[in-house]
């Protein structure tokens, strides 16, 4: 394995990996809120503090089941009509919104998929709800491997392999500071 540039290869991977993540599960927690307000719900508060899992607190929640799943489908549909639209209008930053995307789908997949073991948060009020266990895995090891696919590939423009370039520094810069503008908006948010 080659690396190019590794003092940017590793500032745009860190920078990816703690913005999406906080990306990640804003788009997840928007999914609820929409869900609720589609549904005739009520939302009291989301919390997105940076150092804790985010969560949708609701109020009224009359389609508990709905709410529920459109979380994660949503949080994972959004990236993906985010990184189709980018790759449309332009080819450049692409690549960021496809490592978003893969970010979203491994994550989500992973916390259904494992949901009959952990029955924790959206899993288990799922299960709870009757939704078969089966359905959760089966949606889980698809969005899983839907979001390694989408990885899959990306290492030249992250300056990996020998035919890459160094990744522009802007781009490390640029998604180092969307996300720090994201923790200070959980920050703010849970004050």
């Amino acid at each position: 394995m080659a690396l190019v540039a590794p003092g940017r290869t590793l500032a745009l991977v860190c920078a990816c990996l703690g913005a999406g993540w906080l990306a990640m599960q804003a788009v997840h927690e928007l999914g609820h809120v929409l869900g609720a307000w589609v549904s005739g719900g009520e939302v009291l508060r989301v919390e997105l503090h940076p150092l804790a899992f985010s969560r949708t607190l609701l109020g009224r929640n009359p389609h508990p089941q709905l709410v529920c799943w459109a979380g994660p489908l949503l949080g994972c549909l959004l990236p993906a009509l985010a990184w189709g639209a980018l790759r449309w209008a332009e080819r450049g930053r692409a690549y960021l919104a496809r490592f978003f995307l893969g970010l979203c789908l491994l994550a989500n997949g992973l916390y259904l998929g494992t949901g009959p073991w952990t029955r924790g948060g959206d899993p288990g009020d799922l299960l709870a709800l009757g939704t078969p266990a089966w359905v959760l895995v089966a949606l889980g090891v698809g969005a899983s491997a839907a979001g390694l696919g989408c990885w899959n590939g990306l290492g030249a423009a992250f300056g990996v392999g020998r035919e890459a370039e160094p990744p522009p520094r802007a781009d490390a810069w640029g998604v180092a500071a969307a996300g720090l503008c994201l923790a200070v908006l959980g920050l703010a948010l849970a004050s």
